[in-house]
């Protein structure tokens, strides 16, 4: 930033020191926060603390820290398990061989999206110009590029994988807001613009099937009770296209009225009449996928058996938390679980008013609220999204279970460090995944059809579409599936920060030097003890 600016041109416009974090919070520009981060934010990966500020029981091998008072802090083992599910493409009525069929993945990829790429839409021409208002909207519509689409694309993917309840449900929230567009042009009433913010649709920012420009819950007809199944959310299931449409009237009406000051408008005019044809296609497309699977059955919901089966056979008593991507997924797996028989449980998502009061609910050891819970109230079972992944105790628990599998093997291993954690007891932390019984290479061929498709989207169309946090490494999955041991460690080759580095130099120099020359110990052993009190201050912060 003062490269482009200048110091003196940026004292006299923000009046601050250029060697302050307020000045650092004037600046846009990415890298600046990057370098901020790399120079003094305090990173270390577990290998590294283990190799460096560790010590060793002789007695049964395993690494410790030790601090102030004494106490010994031990590591656990993250040992990777797998919870097997059938899947039978022999039989017609197998629901996750339906969801995984090539037809459904082909319908994903060759969707248009129009409503993520509107800019592409806008007519050259119109018969009436654009107002000043409406020429602002338009601009902002083609800055946000196709970008969206990829982000749209890859979501549906996800929600697939994620479950099939999950999938369903925002196939039909999709066809639902394609109405509302047609309705809309069909009518000659202005289109709903909202927010053209690609957060909306990162399930590490947001755990909820929102969209692009519209309102959250207008599409559930009763989504007030999250006890309610959510697969009988809708009073009468949306199927057919004359069912969307009655939906699809009804929640333009609300758009106009309550809502209406959420939205930009613009008139349909103002697109090019290819705008309807694609929403159309998209909407008769994704039809064809309900019809072909039909009601989601969740007694026949192969993973959700698989998981009680886990919890009530194999973990009955121990506690378990359970991860997924999507809200809609652990509000489904919460009510299955309930029709099932099992208490002490709670869903905690983004939209829980309280999420840290049901992590010191299920973990109250590691939180210092055990004189204050009652056994009543406290919980065995908590499922949750990444919304709870991150700065929260909860290593009075040692089983994770990972519902759906993220295409980054980092948020594994983000997961399961919210158990690893300072205070854990356990020897060793199991870590689930669910795969297919009959092999990872399903998984695997999935998503390099997947990857292959985005990629001549990408450049059929010029969009920039990719899963984000791919890793772009199916061996993961193939290490994961055979419970390959370290596999949840994390990366030895990531960065830490130059203070551990410059530790690590001085460590391994006086270790060397106390070898090779022994006289030297008493010269630097009051150096190297100080350094490394001062270390261990800091890991402890």
């Amino acid at each position: 930033m003062l490269r482009d600016l200048g110091e003196t041109e940026f004292i006299r416009r923000h009046q601050c020191s250029v060697c302050s974090l307020a000045a650092f919070e004037k600046s846009e520009y990415a890298d600046d926060w990057r370098e901020l981060m790399r120079l003094y934010l305090v990173r270390r990966t577990r290998s590294f603390i283990q190799d460096n500020y560790a010590e060793t029981d002789p007695t049964n091998e395993r690494k410790f820290l030790t601090f102030e008072d004494g106490t010994r802090s031990y590591f656990p083992t993250r040992a990777p398990r797998t919870i097997k599910f059938n899947i039978n493409d022999d039989k017609p009525d197998d629901q996750y061989a339906k969801l995984y069929a090539s037809d459904v993945v082909d319908t994903i990829n060759s969707l248009n999206l129009p409503r993520y790429g509107l800019g592409n839409y806008v007519s050259a021409s119109p018969h009436e110009p654009p107002t000043q208002t409406e020429a602002k909207v338009l601009q902002d519509l083609s800055r946000a590029g196709k970008r969206l689409m990829g982000f749209c694309r890859t979501n549906l993917f996800k929600r697939l994988e994620s479950g099939g309840q999950a999938f369903l449900q925002s196939v039909e929230r999709h066809i639902s807001r394609n109405y509302v567009f047609l309705h809309a042009i069909e009518q000659g009433q202005p289109l709903p613009i909202g927010t053209q913010d690609a957060g909306l649709l990162d399930s590490r920012i947001n755990d909820e099937d929102e969209d692009i420009g519209v309102v959250a819950g207008l599409f559930d007809e009763d989504d007030s009770n999250d006890n309610v199944s959510v697969g009988a959310r809708h009073a009468s299931p949306l199927r057919n296209e004359d069912d969307f449409k009655r939906r699809a009237s009804e929640v333009y009406a609300e758009y106009v009225t309550q809502y209406k000051h959420r939205f930009k408008w613009l008139r349909p005019t103002l697109f090019v009449k290819t705008l309807a044809k694609d929403l159309l296609s998209d909407a008769h497309a994704l039809l064809k996928v309900l019809e072909k699977c039909g009601e989601w059955d969740a007694d026949k919901d192969a993973k959700v058996n698989a998981l009680t089966k886990l919890l009530t056979k194999e973990h009955p008593n121990e506690k378990v938390i359970i991860f997924t991507q999507f809200a809609d997924t652990v509000r489904y797996i919460e009510s299955q679980l309930r029709a099932c028989g099992i208490s002490q449980m709670a869903g905690v998502t983004g939209d829980s008013p309280d999420p840290t009061a049901l992590a010191w609910r299920f973990s109250p050891v590691s939180n210092n609220k055990r004189g204050q819970m009652k056994p009543e109230d406290e919980l065995r079972v908590l499922i949750a999204t990444d919304v709870l992944s991150e700065g929260q105790n909860l290593q009075d628990c040692s089983t994770v279970v990972n519902y759906d599998l993220p295409w980054a093997i980092i948020r594994l291993i983000q997961r399961v460090g919210r158990v690893d954690r300072i205070g854990q007891q356990a020897e060793n932390i199991l870590c689930y995944s669910f795969l297919p019984a009959d092999g990872v290479e399903r998984i695997i061929r999935l998503r390099a059809r997947v990857r292959q498709r985005l990629q001549e989207n990408a450049e059929v169309v010029g969009t920039d579409e990719a899963f984000f946090e791919d890793d772009r490494n199916d061996q993961v999955v193939r290490d994961l599936f055979t419970e390959k041991s370290g596999i949840l460690d994390g990366n030895a080759d990531t960065e830490v920060d130059l203070a551990s580095y410059a530790y690590q130099i001085w460590k391994n120099a006086i270790w060397r030097l106390e070898r090779d020359l022994p006289a030297a110990k008493s010269v630097t052993s009051t150096t190297s003890s100080h350094i490394t009190s001062t270390s261990v201050s800091l890991l402890r912060m």
